[in-house]
């Protein structure tokens, strides 16, 4: 099952939000009379945001288990998915962070356990520090807080020059992605899955659901930031999560936790940049004794 919900965004781009399972039950909504079409605010909302590139169906998995005790929402973003893609539209940070406070709001999720993966972790963090009144809890998953500067954005952009679009089969998808693509050490055939779920079929073969300019345009306006200050300010617990050989090494993320008021530190091993993708029980592991304790 999954349930799409729309929301409003900054500067009225429309956004997909969803649900992969049905929301926790309480007595009342179990009755033969109850009204089932209205979500059930009575259990601790979490807002799920994924990283650049990705959609929320690649967090099915964590919001299913997530759903046995939280209504838990995922959330396409602008320029992804199924979301709006307005060439127009801002791709900026404050539009990302406005995007999120909005989905909380007009879902009833407040106060909500932010759950971000790398730019989504970004997006999450931002808004905790601006939007406190909104926010209970935080995990940030293999994101950054120091600047990665203008040679990184030079590599994305030479990246998906490399990609040899279009391609004719979603297993071309998934062999380029898992095997051939040079930024791959060693075959990986979750990483091969992950973006094959992110391209769509047209005329002349698969391409990504994205515009890859949209992508470093929005990669653009935090690639060149350190972002200590406001994670300094994000006032609610924290967790800071992070594969062994992601991308987030181990001490700049146990400064992370330093800086954090109320931080915490988790690391699943033999997991890269894409932990909660395709190690999905070590990061179940790894987090759901922190949402249990921020939702209790």
């Amino acid at each position: 099952m999954a349930r799409r919900i729309d929301v409003t965004g900054a500067g009225g781009v429309h956004l997909a939000a969803w649900e992969f399972a049905d929301p926790p039950k309480t007595e009342d909504s179990a009755r033969p009379h109850g009204d089932r079409s209205a979500p059930d605010r009575s259990f601790p909302g979490v807002l799920l945001l994924h990283g650049l590139m990705g959609r929320a169906s690649h967090w099915a998995s964590t919001a299913r288990w997530l759903s046995d005790r939280h209504r838990a929402v995922a959330l396409d973003q602008r320029g992804h998915g199924q979301s709006g893609k307005p060439p127009q539209a801002a791709y900026t940070r404050d539009a990302y962070v406005e995007d999120a406070a909005a989905a909380i709001e007009q879902l009833g999720l407040a106060p909500a356990v932010l759950v971000g993966h790398a730019m989504g972790a970004l997006t999450a963090w931002q808004l905790a520090a601006k939007r406190p009144d909104l926010v209970r809890g935080l995990v940030i998953c293999d994101m950054r807080a120091s600047a990665l500067g203008a040679a990184s954005q030079r590599e994305w952009a030479d990246w998906f020059r490399s990609w040899p679009l279009p391609f004719a089969t979603l297993a071309d998808v998934r062999k380029w992605f898992g095997e051939d693509d040079p930024w791959v050490e060693r075959p990986n055939p979750a990483r091969g899955e992950f973006y094959a779920e992110v391209m769509h079929e047209r005329a002349d073969g698969w391409r990504p659901v994205f515009d890859p300019d949209q992508m470093l345009k929005s990669r653009e306006t935090w690639v060149y930031d350190a972002h200590w200050e406001e994670l300094a300010q994000v006032p609610c617990p924290a967790l800071v999560v992070r594969g062994v050989d992601g991308e987030l090494g181990r001490a700049e993320a146990q400064e992370m936790v330093r800086v954090l008021s109320q931080g915490e530190y988790a690391e699943v091993a033999e997991a890269g940049h894409l932990l909660p993708y395709d190690r999905p029980e070590a990061w179940r592991a790894a987090v759901e004794p922190f949402l249990d304790r921020v939702t209790e």
